[in-house]
C-alpha cells in the first residue's frame, strides 16, 4: 500500500533571495472539479492528464520537501493516466511558500516537468524545493518578476547539488517543456510550465534592436 506523509512545519520562514523570472504566459486552464457535494476520491481523477502523460502507465511517485516551511510530500501523485486530485491538493499545500495564506491549486504540468527531470537524472531520494507558489507580497520580498509564474503556482525552484547541476540543467533543457533557469551560484534550477525558454544566472538577456524611427516614418509615407 502506498503511504503518503503530509507534514507542515510551523512558523514562517524568513524571505530568501530568489531570482526574477522571465515573462511568461498564463498556465493551462484549471482542471475539472469534483461534482458539487462530492469530494474527490483517490483513483477517480478529474479532468485531463498533463501534457506528455503516459496513458495507462505506472503510478508516479514523488518525495519532496519545501525547504522554507519543512512541509513534506511522500507518495503517488499520478495514477499513470491522470493526476490524483487528492494528492494534488496535498502538493498544493506543501508547495506554498511561507506567509502566502491559503494555497493555490498547483499546475499539474509543472509537477509533471519536475517528476520527469527527477526521473531522468535520478535527482535524489528527497527533492528539496526552495520556492513554489508565492503570494504577491512574498514575491516582492523575494525580488521576483511582476509576472512570475510562481504567482500562478506554475513554477518551482529546486535545490541541486553543485556537482550535479550541469547534468540536471541539461536534462531539463533537453526535455523541451516550459522554462528552465540555471542559478549555479545559488545552487538551484527554476522549472516552470510556461513557454519553452531557458536562461542562466547573470547572463545578458537579448535586447530588442533599436527602433528605426526615420525608416518607420519613411515607410509610412511611402504607403500613402
Amino acid at each position: 500500500m502506498h503511504r503518503r506523509l503530509f507534514l507542515l512545519g510551523g512558523g514562517l520562514a524568513a524571505a530568501c533571495h530568489l531570482p526574477r523570472d522571465a515573462r511568461a504566459e498564463a498556465p493551462p486552464a484549471p482542471r475539472g472539479e469534483a461534482p458539487r457535494g462530492e469530494a474527490p476520491r483517490r483513483g477517480e481523477p478529474r479532468g485531463e492528464a498533463p501534457r506528455g502523460g503516459n496513458a495507462g502507465g505506472e503510478p508516479r511517485r514523488l518525495l519532496l520537501r519545501h525547504g522554507g516551511t519543512g512541509a513534506r510530500f511522500d507518495g503517488p501523485w499520478h495514477d499513470g493516466t491522470a493526476p490524483d486530485p487528492v494528492a494534488m491538493a496535498e502538493l498544493s499545500a506543501v508547495l506554498a511558500d511561507a506567509g502566502v495564506g491559503p494555497p493555490r491549486p498547483f499546475d499539474p504540468d509543472a509537477i509533471a516537468i519536475l517528476w520527469e527531470v527527477a526521473a531522468r537524472t535520478r535527482l535524489g531520494t528527497e527533492i528539496r524545493v526552495n520556492s513554489g507558489y508565492r503570494s504577491p507580497g512574498v514575491n516582492r520580498a523575494a525580488h521576483g518578476a511582476g509576472d512570475s509564474l510562481h504567482l500562478r503556482a506554475a513554477a518551482l525552484d529546486v535545490d541541486v547539488p553543485a556537482g550535479r547541476l550541469p547534468a540536471v540543467a541539461a536534462a531539463a533543457v533537453a526535455l523541451g517543456r516550459g522554462g528552465v533557469g540555471v542559478y549555479a551560484r545559488r545552487g538551484f534550477i527554476h522549472l516552470d510550465s510556461g513557454p519553452v525558454r531557458h536562461w542562466r544566472e547573470g547572463a545578458a538577456r537579448a535586447a530588442a534592436p533599436p527602433e528605426d524611427r526615420v525608416g518607420t516614418v519613411a515607410a509610412a509615407w511611402g504607403r500613402r
